[in-house]
């Protein structure tokens, strides 16, 4: 007995250069810089186009993304990988960050903690995931993240510290 012929699939990856955003990093709060990238105005980082995330609200402290998983992004068991989960939350949680910070900062992560509660599949989606700073600093930034499925449960959540530093020319 033969095996049915497996289908192929694939996914494109779309992303615009991000040179003008990175002139305008050092140039810009995080707040700043963060809204024009929600909005269009800067291009987005390359890496949103593979895990299918965009950057949907930006607050003092607070964003919020989307995601859309799909099934190029399962792991051997038919789930959602869990490094996908992982990379939205630590965008969440860098962005938070990042909206604290003036102009010429910023950050690196000292820890991340992630806490995967349930398992996600393609039509778990589209996920939000928000995070939030719990302790703004000069040199280190706290912050949490929660994402939650498509009829708002919990699915992941982590926690970080930030290592704040200065960016840009002047910055060595």
């Amino acid at each position: 007995m033969s095996a049915a012929p497996r289908q192929a699939r694939q996914t494109v990856v779309h992303w615009e250069d991000t040179a003008e955003a990175m002139a305008a990093l050092p140039e810009l709060a995080g707040l700043e810089f963060l809204r024009r990238m929600a909005s269009g105005e800067l291009p987005g980082p390359p890496i949103s186009g593979h895990v299918r995330m965009d950057l949907v609200e930006v607050e003092e402290g607070t964003v919020v993304f989307r995601c859309e998983p799909d099934e190029s992004h399962y792991n051997p068991i038919g789930a959602v990988h869990g490094g996908l989960m992982c990379t939205v939350l630590d965008s969440a949680l860098g962005c938070a960050a990042h909206s604290t910070l003036p102009a010429g900062m910023g950050y690196t992560y000292i820890d991340l903690t992630v806490n995967y509660l349930r398992p996600v599949r393609a039509d778990s989606g589209p996920l939000r995931c928000t995070g939030t700073v719990v302790k703004p600093g000069r040199r280190v930034i706290f912050a949490e993240a929660e994402m939650v499925d498509a009829v708002g449960r919990a699915v992941a959540t982590a926690t970080g510290s930030l290592l704040v530093f200065p960016i840009g020319p002047d910055a060595a």
